[in-house]
């Protein structure tokens, strides 16, 4: 019972961390974006958790974890709704003595609305407020649990074979969070279009700079501060070997991704972007989320290395393809994702051919059927209620049209 306890505590610590985060991701995203958007990004970030947790317990949790039994494929399955907790829920034979039945539904529910974060920085300034709460309803609701079964709710994903591989592996989401949430911000910032002035007449990428860097500097170290948690907690106990190596592995690949893109940014654009090294950071947590209880410290540096360096081609990628992301999520949580998640078959406890195939395959699986779902979601709403404010409601701001607010309202410029 004590060993339950310790456990116990240690996950709704990081359950509290994983909470944190959500004011990492509004800070990180109103200082990169304008003070005239403020509030509204504010809103959509506090609407993700009061929805997400609520969708969770609806249905989203049953749906994650809907209890497989041998002989069943694996891809749908739905345990009913609410959250009653079977009669061991609060010993030690629930989940091998590492927590209880609420701490569980809790843990996993702050993930669950990390997914639709993701997609509120890449839509940021332009999207119509009710059309994102009813795709993040739909999203959450049903996509990312769905998802989520197929591996961490024992379906088809963690027992699919290959050779010597024994099943798909993502310890903490670099593919079942990271990813469900920037394949759909892709999809969304397609059907979008760019905001006002961003590409000139002749095509050519515009800088729109955010209004407070320092807040977005603010937010990325508490993501970071968020990310022992995120990871930390996904030992599932408070085991001291594997708790401590993934900490250490995590915080390792943080460093080296800023590095890299820091290094990366200065050769090419010959100044020191504080943006690009604050996003090589959060490219090289999201690369280690995969795989970082089975990498040791040096492989944990040459993963998050090789993130930041792909953000840097990534944030150049987005731009030649004249897509606008305002805070750099398909670069950071959609191509690091899947860079993760392929790391997990390159390095590691479980290298080899066979587990890199296994790694590739989930992603398209998971790419697949969250493209289709996002697109399907989103492009209903596009022709029937709309999915972008009008041109003076951009230009405007959207703090003064869907909100009647000013973020700062006693803010005034050169008053002296």
């Amino acid at each position: 019972m004590e060993l339950l306890t310790t456990n116990n505590v240690w996950m709704m610590v990081c359950t509290a961390l994983v909470f944190f985060m959500h004011l990492g991701f509004s800070f990180l995203e109103i200082g990169l974006t304008r003070q005239k958007n403020t509030i509204n990004i504010l809103f959509k970030n506090v609407f993700i958790i009061c929805v997400g947790l609520l969708l969770y317990y609806l249905g989203g949790f049953n749906l994650m974890y809907p209890g497989f039994e041998d002989g069943d494929f694996g891809f749908l399955k739905f345990a009913g709704f609410g959250i009653t907790p079977p009669e061991n829920g609060m010993t030690p034979e629930y989940a091998s003595g590492g927590y209880t039945w609420w701490t569980d539904f809790l843990f996993q529910g702050m993930f669950a609305a990390t997914a639709a974060t993701i997609v509120s920085g890449a839509v940021a300034e332009r999207i119509k407020l009710g059309a994102f709460m009813i795709f993040t309803i739909l999203y959450v609701g049903l996509v990312y649990p769905i998802v989520g079964s197929w591996q961490w709710g024992s379906g088809f994903l963690s027992t699919l074979k290959i050779g010597e591989a024994k099943g798909f592996y993502d310890f903490a989401g670099s593919t079942l969070v990271h990813s469900v949430g920037g394949w759909a911000a892709m999809i969304a910032i397609i059907l979008l279009g760019a905001r006002i002035g961003k590409f000139s007449s002749e095509g050519r990428p515009q800088a729109i700079p955010g209004h407070n860097i320092p807040l977005a500097a603010a937010g990325l170290l508490i993501l970071w501060l968020g990310w022992f948690g995120f990871n930390g907690g996904s030992v599932l106990s408070a085991d001291p070997a594997s708790t401590s190596l993934v900490l250490v592995t995590t915080c390792l690949a943080a460093a080296s991704g800023g590095i890299g893109a820091f290094v990366l940014s200065t050769i090419l654009y010959k100044n020191y972007d504080l943006t690009m090294f604050l996003n090589g950071i959060l490219g090289g947590l999201v690369g280690i989320t995969a795989g970082a209880d089975l990498m040791s410290p040096n492989e944990a540096v040459i993963i998050g290395l090789l993130a930041g360096i792909i953000i840097i081609f990534g944030v150049a990628l987005v731009d030649k393809l004249k897509l606008d992301d305002p805070v750099g999520a398909i670069a950071v949580h959609l191509i690091c994702g899947i860079w993760g998640t392929l790391a997990v078959g390159l390095f590691g406890d479980k290298a080899g051919f066979d587990q890199f195939i296994v790694q590739g395959l989930g992603v398209l699986i998971v790419g697949f059927f969250c493209l289709t779902t996002a697109f399907a979601i989103i492009f209903t709403l596009k022709k029937t209620i709309g999915i972008r404010v009008s041109e003076k409601e951009e230009i405007d701001g959207l703090d003064s049209h869907e909100h009647g607010m000013d973020a700062y309202p006693d803010f005034r410029i050169n008053q002296h």
